[in-house]
């Protein structure tokens, strides 16, 4: 199925680029089924507008935790709440913001992950909780950015039905102080472990894993082989899992990037060498708006030695959209100061993943459950850009991209 589904999306691209934006939506409006995300017959406005993203654009995890642990079952949806009106007012209290996974209610049957997490991170967690105490449903938190939050969802990328599927669309449903459901919304909640160091770690006898720790304890001379299961983390600092990791031990991600640069060239002639690691040649993580105009990984991030330059601080910093949109839009305002895409705000207050999409599935995106919400919201895929979703009456004045408009 996700071979299959990546040669349809290679065909969309193809099409789409050769089509334009417009196509794109036509296309999307008129496919079938919930999971494509297609659009209601007419768009429904309700007293209060919500929006939902995922704060990274793809989380990757492990299958197997038995020897080994990369990164956990971590995942974080976001929503901002507006009370729509002529002037819309973002929500911070007095509704409830709750989350599900249609489709994915269970994850402990589909990974060991629970039956290592005491040794891994220092605590046993009940079956289906995650590392921060939430789980596949529930309610989501303020968090003092104008938005709302659930961090740790411990979801898989397996449905309940057991079909691997990186793209699962949450529902976030917004109630008022009476109980009653004032604005609904779908995001994607995307994860993946197509984490593929078996193409490297491929020693026959042994497991991908134990292939992985013998070759680094040779190396380093460490014995992490008799240790298992090992948390990277747990000596390499890495900021996503919010570990400081050992001292004068290279930071996860400069270790990764910088050990493996050199190593690209025995793989197999990828058409994007990040997929060799980050999900992946059927996973196909970067989706967004960019890739149908031939713009990968590398142009924004850099190449495996940039990424592992020791004088850049993992997950701090990242591209901006300034670095190529700023010279096309000079009087925009891209992201706030010191904060990245994820966690900057502009009009009025909104936040930028609100109306684009997060990082790597701005819209329009190539896979239609990314471009669901825009599509409930305002009828089409793409940028949320219809004035209406916020506001009961259109705007005289014009649209600024700023945070103070």
């Amino acid at each position: 199925m996700a071979a299959s589904r990546a040669g349809v999306r290679a065909g969309l691209r193809v099409l789409f680029s050769a089509l334009g934006s417009g196509a794109m939506a036509l296309i999307l409006l008129q496919s079938e089924g919930p999971v494509l995300g297609a659009a209601p017959k007419a768009v429904v406005r309700t007293p209060y507008t919500v929006l939902g993203y995922n704060d990274l654009g793809m989380h990757c995890m492990n299958q197997d935790f038995s020897e080994i642990c990369i990164l956990p079952p971590f995942n974080t949806l976001r929503a901002q709440v507006i009370k729509r009106g002529e002037e819309p007012k973002i929500v911070k209290s007095g509704v409830t913001v709750n989350y599900s996974i249609p489709g994915n209610t269970i994850s402990s049957s589909k990974t060991n992950f629970w039956t290592y997490a005491p040794k891994l991170f220092g605590a046993p967690l009940a079956k289906d909780v995650g590392l921060t105490g939430n789980r596949l449903s529930g309610k989501m938190v303020t968090t003092g950015n104008n938005d709302w939050s659930a961090t740790g969802i411990p979801i898989t990328p397996l449905t309940d039905k057991k079909i691997n599927d990186p793209f699962q669309l949450s529902r976030i449903v917004v109630q008022d102080s009476s109980g009653q459901t004032v604005a609904t919304t779908q995001a994607v909640v995307p994860v993946s472990w197509e984490i593929n160091c078996n193409l490297c770690h491929n020693t026959p006898g042994i497991t991908v894993a134990t292939d992985i720790l013998r070759k680094h304890d040779k190396k380093h001379g460490t014995k992490l082989e008799h240790a298992k299961p090992v948390l990277c983390a747990g000596c390499h600092a890495d900021p996503a899992l919010g570990t400081t990791g050992k001292p004068n031990v290279s930071a996860f991600s400069h270790a990764m990037h910088r050990s493996h640069a050199d190593r690209m060239a025995k793989l197999p002639n990828f058409k994007n060498a990040c997929y060799a690691c980050h999900p992946g040649v059927q996973t196909e993580c970067q989706r967004d708006v960019h890739v149908t105009k031939n713009i990968t990984c590398v142009n924004c991030h850099g190449d495996m030695k940039a990424v592992g330059n020791t004088a850049r601080r993992p997950w701090i910093d990242e591209p901006s959209c300034k670095q190529c949109h700023q010279s096309r839009k000079p009087k925009f305002e891209f992201e706030q100061p010191g904060k990245l895409f994820k966690d900057s705000k502009g009009h009025g207050g909104v936040h930028c993943a609100a109306c684009h999409g997060p990082q790597h599935a701005t819209g329009p995106a190539v896979t239609p459950p990314d471009n669901a919400q825009a599509i409930l919201q305002q009828g089409s895929a793409g940028v949320i850009k219809d004035c209406t979703v916020c506001h009961t009456k259109k705007p005289e004045d014009a649209f600024f991209h700023k945070i103070d408009d």
